[in-house]
């Protein structure tokens, strides 16, 4: 059954025995490859996508049948409006599709909720997409919603599972300080989150009693930690936001009418400033190698000794040959230089120069 083009997030909710979906989902379209989910709307465990791919190479005799699904779309956003919506009237908002899935759909859905809409990234060709616009690239929402005079700006990656937004100042809004808003909102008493959320995120739930799980990094694994505790609320500081009461999955568009439903009156940045945020710096090194014994040793060492006042995070990538840093501190300059000597490690014990 070929839907068309649609939002992950839509073929998830969609899925017969199985959802497939082509997508470079954040990247260019270079980068396209697949995301599969089962019956129930979850993506496949790796060893699950190992097989597929290793049955790709095989020969096969015979055929299927391919049908279209006319309404997709239709039903999609008829979904998401019922479940996540909430009265817009009086909000002046600028939306950033990426030039992904989310165009045409996420302007109407903002659009007959109430809501003034500005869209940008709305436009798609084919090799537009996330180029110079949505969740990873602000620039563009933002200098919008300052020029136009919108009460916010709300991006979507490509595909659609992301979604990050800007205040009417233009300053940007993460998922973390997202997620924030959403638990008192929500009225959640559980979250999940990931290794690289802000300690400000875990402080706040601290005083506000929500209990943390915290997994490693990729949506997969937050929707893997609130299915074994039966969460509902979770999500990564990407944009990443996952709401599991009437979804299966992380959806950009239902996210941003949660967050819209959230602001009660409030602007963006007041919403947001329930959570002060701690300076985060993040690096990539360039690296084909496993992480030594020693760097992992010593950066247990280090955290134990920062105890929660700050925190240094090597892990290689999932995703290229890459080691990512992240340091976090109560100020720039503390953070700065806990990346700076973490570096030099990492760089020392691969026999790297600076």
């Amino acid at each position: 059954m070929l839907g068309g083009v649609l939002p992950t997030p839509a073929v998830a909710l969609l899925a017969l025995d199985l959802g497939v979906v082509i997508t470079a989902s954040h990247n260019p379209p270079e980068y396209n490859g697949f995301k599969i989910f089962d019956h129930h709307g979850r993506k496949l465990p790796d060893a699950a996508e190992l097989e597929i791919e290793a049955l790709l190479d095989t020969k096969t005799s015979g055929g299927g049948v391919i049908d279209h699904v006319e309404v997709a779309t239709d039903s999609y956003l008829e979904h998401i409006l019922e479940r996540f919506g909430s009265d817009l009237s009086g909000l002046k908002i600028a939306v950033d599709c990426a030039n992904g899935a989310y165009s045409g759909i996420a302007p109407t859905a903002f659009s007959r909720l109430g809501a003034e809409v500005l869209a940008i990234g709305n436009d798609p060709d084919g090799l537009n997409i996330n180029d110079g616009c949505g969740a990873t690239d602000l620039s563009l929402l933002s200098r919008t919603v300052v020029e136009n005079g919108c009460d916010l700006g709300i991006a979507f990656d490509g595909d659609g599972d992301r979604m990050l937004a800007v205040t009417a100042s233009g300053d940007s809004v993460d998922g973390d300080q997202i997620l924030a808003i959403l638990v008192a909102h929500l009225g959640v008493e559980l979250v999940a989150v990931t290794k690289m959320t802000n300690l400000g995120f875990h402080n706040l739930m601290r005083e506000q009693g929500v209990r943390v799980l915290t997994t490693d990094v990729g949506d997969r694994y937050v929707l893997e930690a609130l299915w074994r505790e039966q969460g509902l609320l979770g999500g990564e500081q990407s944009g990443h936001i996952i709401y599991l009461k009437d979804h299966v999955t992380g959806d950009g568009l239902a996210a941003g009418l949660l967050l819209c439903a959230a602001l009660q009156g409030r602007t963006l940045a007041e919403a947001a400033a329930v959570m002060p945020r701690y300076a985060q710096v993040k690096r990539n090194l360039a690296v084909d190698k496993e992480l030594p014994g020693s760097v992992v040793a010593e950066v247990e060492r280090l955290n134990a000794e920062l105890d929660g006042h700050a925190r240094v995070l090597v892990r290689s990538s999932g995703t290229e040959p890459l080691v990512r840093l992240l340091t976090e501190a109560e100020t720039a300059i503390e953070a700065e230089d806990l990346c700076g000597r973490i570096e030099a490690l990492v760089r020392q014990e691969l026999g790297q120069s600076s």
